[in-house]
């Protein structure tokens, strides 16, 4: 299930390009951890961290992966301090202003999900143009995490099928995981909304309430690179690592 990545792996002619993951998520973990051991403020280390996103978004769009969905903030994150956190709610603005035209270029739509209401104006707003100027692009799907828990996620969902069960819309047997999945966050993803490789940044080996559901059957792998030193070529490792493992999803296959 874990892979530490300590050796540069030539990946790019030995990846499969038949078996692309059609969805990969990424906790990006390691922005304060990268400024500290260059001595600089935190801050620094998340206005590196959104050149990573910009990098690894059209490496991504590349190689044919369909959704990428990065987890940016959590609910959570909230309790950092609030000098941070008011820095984190204007990278968006900065990012979408600047790369917008690099997207539509790329043909990648941005999707946010999360409590997006409970941000800052500014932040609503760059989120909502964003998705509204790339609303027509048909490439990859660029999914933000944003003011996201999972648990959250899974909460509103119940209470909404509650809701209609309560409505008479729908009857108690009729909830199975199918309709499950379409009331979460990610159910506008259809038949990508299960990721298929999730990935962690700097070494941590924990999921920290991110797609509780939807990673029932993904493939995990943690990298001890921090997030503002991962590029192209690190992805690349990450599908390869992908690409060797053997998805049973709990049934048998025959192993090569």
């Amino acid at each position: 299930m874990f892979n530490n990545n300590k050796k540069q792996i030539d990946s790019a002619s030995q990846l499969d390009l038949d078996r692309i993951p059609k969805h990969i998520a990424i906790i990006m973990d390691g922005n304060g951890r990268w400024a500290k051991k260059r001595h600089l403020p935190r801050v620094a280390g998340h206005k590196q961290g959104m050149e990573t996103v910009k990098t690894v978004t059209v490496a991504a769009s590349k190689l044919g992966v369909r959704v990428l969905t990065l987890y940016a903030f959590s609910t959570e994150n909230w309790k950092r301090p609030m000098d941070e956190v008011n820095f984190l709610m204007g990278l968006p603005v900065k990012f979408f202003n600047n790369f917008v035209p690099e997207l539509i270029e790329n043909n990648v739509k941005v999707s946010v999900m999360g409590l997006i209401d409970q941000l800052p104006e500014k932040t609503q707003k760059a989120v909502r143009d964003a998705v509204a100027q790339t609303s027509q692009c048909t490439g990859m799907i660029l999914n933000f995490a944003l003011n996201y828990g999972s648990r959250l996620d899974i909460r509103t969902a119940m209470q909404q099928i509650a809701r209609e069960v309560e409505n008479k819309t729908i009857t108690v047997s009729e909830i199975d995981d199918a309709l499950i999945s379409r009331h979460l966050m990610t159910g506008f993803l259809g038949e990508n909304a299960d990721p298929d490789l999730l990935i962690r940044t700097s070494g941590e080996q924990r999921i920290s309430n991110f797609l509780l559901w939807q990673i029932a059957y993904s493939e995990l792998v943690f990298t001890e690179t921090l997030w503002p030193d991962f590029d192209g070529d690190t992805l690349k490792e990450m599908i390869l690592t992908y690409q060797h493992r053997n998805r049973r999803f709990g049934g048998l296959k025959n192993e090569e």
